[in-house]
């Protein structure tokens, strides 16, 4: 009886190991792939801040566009074309000779 159980823990401690030891293995493999700071976590960041520099670049597309007709109706010389178009948008109206395509207003969301 003694015999069989000295058998039977030194085939159980090393394997109990072993087992304890995979999954500890498994655990800190899974948390690496899944887990807040893991691989798949890097690549949504990664995503997230490739849709951000986009955003921030139509911005500043939209800025430069913004600069550049401000500066056509600023300072000495005003250019008539922009000043009448910023009436007439400001205005709603529009000249009897004027082509009008109605088009769908974006949403504006606050």
């Amino acid at each position: 009886m003694y015999r069989l159980a000295a058998i039977a823990r030194s085939f159980a401690l090393p394997f109990g190991l072993h087992g304890l030891a995979a999954l500890l293995s498994c655990y800190f493999v899974w948390q690496g792939l899944n887990g807040h700071r893991g691989l798949k976590a890097g690549e949504e960041y990664q995503q997230q801040l490739d849709k951000l520099r986009y955003e921030r670049n139509l911005f500043k597309m939209q800025r430069l566009q913004w600069e550049r007709r401000i500066a056509l109706i600023r300072g000495e010389t005003i250019d008539s074309d922009i000043l009448d178009e910023e009436a007439r948008a400001q205005l709603d109206r529009a000249h009897k000779h004027d082509v009008v395509i109605l088009t769908p207003r974006a949403s504006r969301t606050p």
